[in-house]
This record gives structure tokens, sequence and C-alpha cells, in this order.
């Protein structure tokens, strides 16, 4: 699950009114003259648990009770029913406004607001609440900040861990690109998992990644192992986007050369007829082959399947992590 607490927007309106303002102002502006995309019907093997258990219920009321907003429900991400159910946190913080305006991508695109100084203690109650064992941390891009963020991640790093010491942290961070010396910044935080995501291959990032460089991503989760060695590191990528499976296996390659030691794959479903359009549904076999691989090259950890998402399952992959890790290390 992904839990996203908007401590910048504390409007009192109801949800209803706000989707109107939504309606009246573009979401995503620099897609809204664009030609509609086709939406490709969903094969049989993307099936989710549907939401609606006491669990959920639970989850659900803690939310609303928090005025928490959620990427599971801004984003339609289809493992709300199960994540919601087992209390699966992500925080996405620094506000609900992107600086780029990536092709894929549901969060809203525009000029955010200031940084909320209050924010870090206020995530650091939430995850106490929730009795969170593991946090995935994440938050949009923050092009106008001169150091992009990077302080605020490790100021709410450091205020879980006041509250809740034994929780085990992960990063899922922006690019930083042009921030030169931020990145030393969030690693001196030590987070237990530093996430940066690829997203797709590099022959996409014109049409899908605009706003971003591919071998920059690759060289910041490289200098992230240089700074700590300790630190497991992690990124993803999306298929279905028009990718060859040759291209997939070189940012194996890629990201297995800047030690990188989690990977995950998961199936691009498009947010709305705005967005990049689905070029093919990837088979489960396809996503199998892909796991078999990665495992082969190297990787400590691999994800692949259709409804993988970079913070699913996120707690419980950790653990295997470092008994992977130790494993490696005989110990």
């Amino acid at each position: 699950m992904a839990v996203v607490l908007d401590l910048l927007n504390r409007d009192p309106r109801p949800r209803l009114q706000e989707q109107d303002m939504q309606a009246e102002k573009p979401r995503h502006p620099e897609k809204a003259h664009r030609p509609d995309q086709p939406v490709m019907r969903k094969p049989d093997w993307i099936r989710v648990k549907a939401p609606g258990s006491p669990k959920w219920a639970e989850t659900n009321r803690i939310v609303r009770e928090n005025k928490l907003v959620t990427v599971c429900e801004e984003a339609g991400c289809p493992n709300i029913g199960e994540c919601w159910e087992k209390k699966h946190a992500t925080f996405m913080i620094m506000g609900d406004t992107c600086t780029r305006a990536c092709a894929f991508c549901n969060v809203k695109t525009g000029l955010p607001q200031p940084l909320d100084r209050d924010e870090p203690e206020g995530v650091a109650r939430a995850v106490e609440k929730l009795g969170l064992s593991h946090v995935v941390i994440t938050s949009v891009d923050r092009d106008d900040l001169p150091d992009g963020g990077a302080q605020h991640f490790a100021d709410v790093i450091h205020a879980i861990r006041a509250r809740s010491p034994k929780t085990t942290i992960e990063v899922l961070t922006p690019d930083f690109l042009r921030k030169d010396g931020t990145l030393e910044i969030v690693v001196k935080a030590r987070p237990d998992v530093f996430n940066h995501n690829l997203e797709t291959v590099p022959s996409k990032y014109l049409k899908v990644r605009p706003g971003a460089r591919y071998f920059h991503s690759v060289r910041l989760l490289q200098q992230v192992k240089e700074l700590d060695p300790s630190i497991f590191t992690k990124s993803g990528i999306m298929v279905g986007l028009g990718e060859e499976r040759n291209e997939v296996l070189q940012l194996m390659d890629d990201l297995r050369s800047a030690d990188v030691d989690f990977i995950t794959i998961g199936q691009y479903l498009q947010p709305t007829k705005k967005h990049h359009p689905i070029i093919r549904f990837v088979t489960p076999d396809e996503f199998k082959a892909y796991e078999t691989t990665a495992y082969a090259k190297g990787f400590l950890m691999v994800s692949a399947s259709p409804l993988t998402r970079s913070s699913h399952h996120a707690g419980d992959d950790f653990e295997r992590l470092k008994a992977a890790r130790a494993a490696k290390l005989g110990n």
C-alpha cells in the first residue's frame, strides 16, 4: 500500500468539492490538449482482491481520521485491497504536486507549495500510530528546491527513528538531477534501503521520462553504495511501454554494474487516456523469465510480476533481502 501524508494542503472542504475544483484546473495541464490514447482491456491474469475487509476498513478509518491522502486512491493502485488489509504504508512527502511531467505518472503536475517544516514529525507520529515495522518514504520531484528535498528526506528519517527506533526505513527518492552534493545528505541519514526507480529502458526516456537522464539515475544508485556499502539499493521498472527484451536485460546489467541489490519489474497500467498508452501486456511467463534471468545476473532480490509495484510487500521483501545478503556472506 502507498499511503501519502499531505500536511501541506489542510483544506477542510469535502473531497467532492476538491474534485470539482480539480475538474476546472487540469490535474496534468501539460497533457490536457493531447489526443486521447487507446486504453487496452486488462487480461485475465491482472486480477486483484477487492477492498472492503474489516482490516481494510480499519486502515481506511485511520487514513480518514488523520486526514491522509493516499497514492493508492489517487493513482488507482491495483493492490490497494491487499495492502490496506495489512496496514502497509508508503508516505509521500513534500506535497502532492510534482515539478516533472512524466508520461506514465498520475501525480499532479505544477508548482508545489513551500515545504512544511512540521511534516517530518507528522510522518513520524503516523508511523508510530500505524505500528509499522517497515515504512517507505517517497516524494514528488522538487526541482524547485536547491537540494531537491534531500534535507527533508533526512529530517523525516531522523524523526521516525526518534519515535520508532525499531522501524526499518526505505526511501524512494527522486534523481536529484543537477543538485550536486545533495545525495550525501540522504545517505548520511542511513536509511535501511535506498530505492530510486529507473522506470523504463533508456530508449524510452524521451517520451516516458523526459525530465530525467538514464545514466544519471544509474550513477546515483552506484554512488549510494560508494558512500555507504551497508545500505541496500533497489530500483524498479515498468514493462509494456514498447521496450524490447534485450533492452531490459541490458538494464539489468547496468544496475548490476552499479551493485544494485534488488530489482522490481511490473506491468505498466495506463492512468488515463491522456497518458502514455500500454503497448502490450507482458505475460506471467515472461515475468518469470525476467525473474530467473535477474537472479542469474546476481541480484539478491527480484520481484517480477504483472502486479509488482515498487513498494508492494516492501517489509517482507526487506527481511528476505537481509537473509539473502547474510547467506551470500556466509553468516
